[in-house]
């Protein structure tokens, strides 16, 4: 499939989708869309993978080190966290990615505590004491 073919896939049809691959160019693009249904790209993590091992495999929040908010406090730690979560699973630790990702979706749906991109008012360090508390 091309690539804006896929993008609106990816808006008409996202529970269709669990996994895509794609290069980097078309998998950082795809991965903002995707952000932005959900609606922050604080929110999603990133992986580029190789299976054969050959490589390092190189885990991240889509949005990068977001230079235009660095050392503000207001950036979502859930992109990040989620990304170190899918690492602990590539890397066969998968009751310690599993009790992250528990602790993440349990914080994001208590919604006390949410950083200014996803409608609250928390610092990137008052979220991340609440995913910590939470493990």
């Amino acid at each position: 499939m091309h690539i804006d073919a896929l993008a609106g896939f990816f808006i008409m049809h996202p529970d269709r989708l669990q996994v895509v691959v794609a290069s980097n160019l078309f998998g950082d693009i795809l991965t903002d869309l995707g952000s932005a249904m959900l609606g922050s790209i604080g929110i999603s993590p990133s992986a580029n993978l190789n299976p054969e091992g050959r490589f390092p495999s190189m885990f991240e929040p889509i949005h990068g080190s977001a230079p235009d908010i660095a050392g503000k406090g207001i950036a979502n730690p859930t992109g990040t966290l989620w990304a170190a979560a899918m690492m602990l699973s590539h890397l066969k630790l998968e009751a310690e990615a599993g009790l992250l990702m528990t602790a993440i979706a349990r914080v994001l749906c208590e919604g006390k505590v949410r950083t200014p991109d996803i409608g609250g008012q928390a610092t990137t360090s008052a979220m991340t004491d609440r995913i910590i508390a939470e493990l």
